[in-house]
């Protein structure tokens, strides 16, 4: 693996959350400062945090199955609880968004990268 893969592997998940949230904010005209921001992103930062931290994601931070969807999985779940205890909802409505924008998003970038990393790979015929 390259030197380079795991930090631009976490800077797109990071990307792909902070994305979420200021086009939620923006559409929902509730604030775009960087408190406004990080107030609503924490819980979606943490549990990416999480998510990585349990599957290891550092190992093949790039893979679609089981990384990708784990990481996204943990990080929709687990931000959900922590919304709640800060005050915020989370109607299903919400968590259907959230996790069709997330699994688009952080899955999409994951297969983005398998089809070219193959397409590097094959030999000229």
């Amino acid at each position: 693996m390259r030197s380079y893969a795991v930090p631009l592997a976490l800077a797109a998940d990071l990307v792909c959350v902070l994305v979420f949230v200021v086009v939620g904010k923006a559409d929902h005209e509730t604030g775009l400062t960087p408190t406004a921001v990080l107030g609503t992103a924490w819980p979606f930062l943490v549990a990416l945090a999480l998510g990585w931290a349990a599957t290891l994601a550092w190992r093949s931070p790039a893979r679609l199955w089981p990384t990708g969807v784990l990481v996204w999985a943990v990080t929709v779940v687990g931000a959900m609880p922590l919304r709640l205890l800060s005050g915020e909802g989370a109607p299903f409505s919400f968590v259907l968004v959230t996790s069709l924008f997330l699994a688009a998003t952080m899955l999409g970038w994951r297969a983005i990268a398998l089809l070219v990393s193959r397409r590097g790979r094959r030999t000229p015929d």
